[in-house]
């Protein structure tokens, strides 16, 4: 089982990630489980979606110990990884994210939201470039479902780019 949380803030596109992670999953043949939080006042408020990819029942739909946090703002980064194992990975967008708790060992740095910016000429694509990174560190779906599931979600016209984030 795989426990997932992609944190930061409202308008950032992690609740639509977390959705297109565990149709990955479902598309593997996996299951999952998405849920998401936000904070009221939504856009620019904390936010996170987590998922459970296992290959048996998910009996609690809930992410309880993570395997992996992602985290795309610092107010993320402090409110969501205090329950990181130290054996986890922390992901963080290095746009927006400084500082790192003292207990994380394995981190992942990158410059997710300067890259969407620089390559796609828009920060909107700073959620499907994190997938990627995910998949990437972690093989936890294939790249051929998550390509799917991401070509499945976003806006009619924008698969191309959607496809080199």
């Amino acid at each position: 089982m795989v426990e997932m949380r992609l944190s930061g803030s409202g308008g950032q596109g992690l609740i639509l990630a977390g959705i297109i992670l565990a149709e990955a999953a479902l598309l593997d043949g996996k299951l999952a489980i998405q849920s998401q939080s936000y904070g009221p006042e939504a856009r620019g408020g904390a936010s996170k979606s987590e998922v459970i990819i296992a290959d048996r029942p998910i009996h609690y739909p809930k992410v309880t110990k993570p395997n992996l946090v992602l985290a795309m703002t610092q107010e993320a980064t402090n409110k969501y990884c205090a329950d990181l194992p130290a054996d986890g990975i922390l992901m963080v967008d290095t746009t927006f994210v400084k500082e790192i708790p003292e207990h994380v060992k394995n981190v992942y740095r990158l410059p997710i939201t300067e890259t969407s910016n620089t390559e796609l000429g828009k920060s909107l694509f700073a959620n499907i470039i994190a997938l990627g990174a995910i998949v990437a560190a972690t093989n936890v779906v294939s790249v051929e479902s998550i390509t799917k599931a991401v070509l499945n979600r976003v806006p009619p016209g924008t698969e191309d780019v959607n496809k080199r984030a």
